[in-house]
């Protein structure tokens, strides 16, 4: 089998994925062993004028009050969905005493 022209060839190509992937996996680990910010993809080279304290800013206008009206709809809620009358807001709760 090993003399088969088809098997070499298949041989080969392994032989050239896995030196692919080889060389793949060498360049992961030399960007994984620098630490600190990265680049977008495409962008490396361009100049921005972007900073992430724009975005701090931003989120902090937009979400300021986010815990808040999180509790006040959840509280809204809650008493929309409790039953008036003290008895099980399920059928198969056990009444309230």
């Amino acid at each position: 089998m090993a003399n088969d022209p088809l098997d070499k060839v298949h041989q080969r190509e392994r032989e050239q994925e896995r030196m692919r992937l080889r060389e793949l996996e060498a360049k992961d680990l030399e960007v994984e062993s620098n630490r600190g910010p990265r680049p977008l993809e495409g962008y490396a080279g361009g100049h921005t004028t972007w900073a992430s304290k724009q975005d701090d800013e931003a989120a902090a206008e937009v979400h300021a009050h986010d815990a808040e009206d999180s509790w006040s709809e959840s509280q809204q809620q809650v008493a929309r969905l409790s039953p008036n009358d003290e008895a099980p807001a399920r059928k198969d709760e056990e009444p309230r005493e």
